[in-house]
């Protein structure tokens, strides 16, 4: 008996959901039916004037000029990134660290 009302709990839940999958996709299949066929539905006469559809505003030249005299305490870069040319040309040659002397052989000591 315990066995049979599990059954029924499992179908009448499978019910429910087939039941509200059923009133979301009925209308939504059908929307896309009428708008396959040219029909507007109601209320949609059919124009462009929606938000997308508005012309493009040009944007308003800045008043400000930008770029300018550099800060008084900036300080200038070593190379000029804006510049003709390569960036590696004008950094230089890096100079490597002086090698060090080799660690004195070590022998073992045993005890």
């Amino acid at each position: 008996m315990e066995t049979l009302k599990v059954i029924l709990i499992v179908v009448g839940m499978h019910l429910i959901a087939l039941a509200a999958a059923c009133a979301i996709l009925i209308p939504a299949i059908r929307a896309q039916r009428r708008r396959d066929n040219g029909d507007q539905g109601e209320g949609d006469s059919g124009s462009d004037d929606g938000w997308g559809n508005q012309p493009r505003i040009e944007p308003k030249p800045s008043r400000w000029p930008g770029g300018g005299v550099p800060l008084p305490n900036a300080e200038q870069s070593r190379v000029r990134l804006r510049g003709p040319g390569r960036i590696a040309d004008d950094l230089g040659h890096w100079q490597r660290r002086p090698e060090h002397a080799p660690a004195p052989h070590r022998r073992p000591v045993r005890s």
